[in-house]
C-alpha cells in the first residue's frame, strides 16, 4: 500500500486497509436485481436484453456454466490486486474487491453465470466503485479486460 492510500485511510478508510479489509462481506449477489444508481461509477456487462440494459453485451457462451464460471474465478484470480470477497460456488457466483494501485481505492466486482439453452451458459458481471461520484471509466475497462480472457479461456482450441 502507498503513503498515499495510508494517508487517504484516514478520510476513506477502506483505502487504508488492504485486501478485502475495511469492507462489509457482500451480501449474496443477484444479477437479476441489480439496482443501478445515477453516478456513472458502475459497468455492467450482461446478456443482451437483460434488465437493466447492459453497458457491454455478453455473448452465449458455447461452454457448460461450470467451465464458464472456472474461467470467470481463474480470470479474477490473474487480475492484480483483486481478492475474493464471496463466492457461492453452487449458485456459481463470486465478488471481488478489485483496489486501485495508487490510492488503493476499492472496487466490487460481481459475477454470475447462468445457464443457456442446451450446453452452453451466460455471464453477467457487475463492477462498480466504492467511493466517488465518476470512475473516470476505470469499472468498464475492467470488465472489457474481464471479457477478453474469459473469451480466451473458453474459445474452442484450434487443431
Amino acid at each position: 500500500m502507498t503513503v498515499f492510500a495510508w494517508l487517504l485511510g484516514f478520510l476513506l478508510p477502506a483505502c487504508g486497509a488492504s485486501g478485502t479489509h475495511g469492507l462489509p462481506i457482500p451480501a449474496p449477489f443477484d444479477g437479476a436485481r441489480i439496482e443501478r444508481g445515477a453516478s456513472p461509477n458502475t459497468a455492467l456487462a450482461a446478456p443482451a436484453g437483460f434488465d437493466p440494459p447492459p453497458d457491454i453485451v455478453t455473448p452465449v457462451y458455447p461452454v457448460p456454466p461450470k467451465r464458464l464460471y472456472a474461467a470467470v474465478r481463474a480470470t479474477a484470480a490473474a487480475q492484480p490486486r483483486t481478492f475474493l470477497a464471496a463466492e457461492d460456488a453452487a449458485a456459481l457466483q463470486a465478488q471481488w474487491v478489485a483496489r486501485s494501485r495508487l490510492l488503493n481505492f476499492p472496487d466490487l466486482v460481481a459475477a454470475q453465470v447462468l445457464p443457456a439453452s442446451g450446453d452452453a451458459s451466460r455471464l453477467v458481471l457487475y463492477s462498480r466503485s466504492v467511493y466517488g461520484y465518476s470512475d473516470l471509466g476505470a469499472n468498464r475497462r475492467r470488465l472489457h479486460s474481464w471479457l477478453a480472457a474469459i473469451e480466451a479461456a473458453v474459445a474452442p482450441v484450434a487443431r
